[in-house]
């Protein structure tokens, strides 16, 4: 049972509620049929998001998981091959579904996070031909989640890119929180957009809406993605409500970003000590490796939890600390002051 005044939620930045703002803008949506092309919100937000990545078109999409596998069925044939890294979300938390729906097969290099090694990569593509799967797709996170939040350079992004031109490959980026990464270095999204054929952004993660990603690419591209989305079960109606929403956390939500990091940066400076940063806190995920600690993750995250403070246990000795709009300053303070009591036990 939790005692504490002050709950700090920590376990993702999915758990946030709409605020007044938001829902005063779901109320007053103007909605049409979606399915139909008809819903004028929905039509906005896309055109919009489209806009800020500098492709033609996207696709609104219930979920993340969505939008990566309609994104990875337009790159890949059945057969065909995919290649990101161990950790990847495409591969890890998407429940095979690359696989399941698209006939897709995957390879991965060692998870390493956002420190990808290019000539790695480079090294792993296979070409058509000597009867062996070919090649299609090279898939990135940004930012990567198991990898602590951490962002990927610019410059490898451009290696890679290079590479995928060379092998005449694509270029997908699971852009979940790729606002994080926009507000951490400063790159533009469009300069992100310039790289990739197709990427998915998510609405629902530390902007704060409550549902949504998007499907971003060429008109040719999500025309095909919005049959593919019919087909796995997510046309919706008058979801001009939802869209209400992810165009008002693009409105609002985006630059405040910054006080997600600067709180993660907070919990990362009190743990520190203990030597658990499983990986340096670049936005707003906090990585506890608890391998050298008094304290396994799931008797940690009770103990939190009575204490009002909720975290996410991802294994027996790993665990993770999300900021987002909902943790308040004073909550911050009180998850310092429990998580370092505990691990002083």
């Amino acid at each position: 049972m939790i005692v504490a005044e002050v709950i700090a939620d920590l376990r993702s930045d999915t758990v946030t509620r709409p605020t007044a703002g938001m829902r005063e803008a779901m109320a007053t949506a103007e909605v049409g049929d979606d399915v139909y092309g008809e819903d004028p919100a929905v039509n906005a937000l896309e055109a919009e998001v489209a806009a800020l990545f500098g492709h033609e078109a996207a696709l609104f999409c219930p979920t993340g998981s969505m939008a990566n596998q309609i994104a990875l069925q337009l790159l890949v044939p059945p057969g065909a091959e995919l290649l990101c890294d161990a950790d990847a979300h495409v591969v890890t938390y998407e429940m095979g579904a690359a696989a399941a729906y698209g006939g897709i097969t995957s390879r991965t290099w060692p998870a390493v996070g956002a420190e990808i090694d290019p000539d790695v990569v480079a090294g792993m593509i296979r070409p058509d031909g000597y009867w062996a799967v070919p090649t299609r797709v090279i898939a990135v996170e940004q930012t990567h989640n198991r990898g602590g939040g951490g962002v990927i350079s610019l410059d490898t992004l451009r290696e890679l890119r290079r590479i995928a031109d060379a092998a005449q490959l694509a270029l997908h980026c699971d852009g979940a929180r790729i606002w994080h990464a926009h507000v951490a270095d400063g790159v533009p999204l469009v300069e992100y957009g310039a790289l990739f054929d197709t990427l998915s952004v998510c609405l629902s993660k530390g902007l704060g809406a409550p549902v949504g990603s998007l499907v971003v690419g060429s008109g040719e591209r999500i025309a095909r993605a919005r049959v593919i989305r019919k087909r796995m079960g997510g046309g919706m109606r008058q979801a001009g409500i939802l869209a209400a929403a992810g165009r008002y956390a693009l409105a609002h939500h985006v630059d405040r970003l910054a006080e997600d990091h600067a709180k993660a940066a907070r919990l990362a400076e009190a743990i520190a000590p203990f030597g658990i940063l499983a990986a340096p806190v670049r936005t707003n995920l906090v990585p506890l490796d608890l391998t050298k600690a008094s304290l396994d993750a799931p008797t940690l995250a009770a103990a939190a939890r009575a204490e009002g403070v909720l975290i996410s246990v991802l294994g027996p000795r790993t665990a993770r600390l999300v900021t987002h709009l909902d943790v308040s300053d004073a909550a911050i303070t009180h998850a310092t002051t429990t998580l370092t009591t505990l691990l002083r036990t």
